[in-house]
């Protein structure tokens, strides 16, 4: 693991180089930030449902720009060749660029804890769903950079490579709401509802800690990562 590492530790500081990793930060802060204190104003409850709900739209919206240059820009510029045939494997690739995004989505959750800081002065906030809201957010976060990581490995554009992978993940979190259209036939429901990233991510929120969401993200990033690695793959046959 310490190949991986080292990518990681490269694609971080290569983040922090460029003006991009404070824009999204402050971006999403900023957003954030209005929606809970819209939130704690309109409702005076001591809770972070008003940040946990936004923030994972806004994470939705924010991750395919984070990872659209991870893996195309490495193609566009010819590097990604030199770094395949270099003694690292594919999987160490992977899990480098994968890890460095997840560093940079950690970074700005550790901020909005100042949000539960806050929370503490004015009130008493219940801990429980507190706990298992970042634990949700991380997870999900972990989830919407596998996609956005493998959407990069598709393409050498960096908009597409965004493009790809919000029109993925758009889809993959309103599978719960098409759920509702097929009540007529329960089991198509049940399918689409467990399918959607939205639907194991509320139940984190409202404090449910249930094994079966922590396995479907866990299993989500796998495959999605193990993809990223055969799509890699196949570029040795291209």
């Amino acid at each position: 693991m310490r190949n991986a590492f080292g990518i990681a530790k490269k694609e971080i500081s290569s983040y922090f180089s460029s003006p991009m990793a404070y824009l999204i930060g402050a971006v999403f802060l900023v957003l954030t930030g209005v929606f809970f204190a819209q939130y704690l104003l309109a409702t005076q409850e001591a809770s972070m449902r008003g940040f946990f709900s936004p923030a994972s739209f806004f994470l939705l919206l924010i991750s395919p720009v984070i990872t659209m240059r991870l893996i195309a820009e490495e193609q566009k510029m010819g590097t990604l060749e030199l770094l395949l045939t270099s003694p690292v494997t594919d999987l160490q690739v992977v899990v480098g660029k994968f890890l460095a995004s997840m560093a940079m989505i950690s970074g700005m959750l550790l901020l909005t804890l100042y949000y539960f800081v806050l929370l503490l002065w004015v009130g008493s906030p219940d801990l429980g769903p507190v706990a298992t809201g970042y634990f949700g957010l991380i997870l999900l976060a972990g989830s919407i950079l596998s996609v956005g990581l493998l959407a990069s490995s598709f393409t050498s554009n960096q908009i597409v490579s965004a493009v790809v992978a919000l029109g993925i993940l758009l889809l993959l979190w309103l599978l719960g709401n098409l759920g509702s259209f097929f009540n007529s036939v329960p089991w198509a429901r049940d399918i689409l509802n467990y399918l959607s990233l939205s639907t194991h991510y509320s139940e984190l929120v409202n404090g449910v800690l249930d094994t079966r969401d922590v396995v479907y993200y866990v299993s989500f990033i796998v495959l999605a990562l193990f993809l990223t690695v055969r799509s890699l793959e196949s570029r040795r046959w291209r």
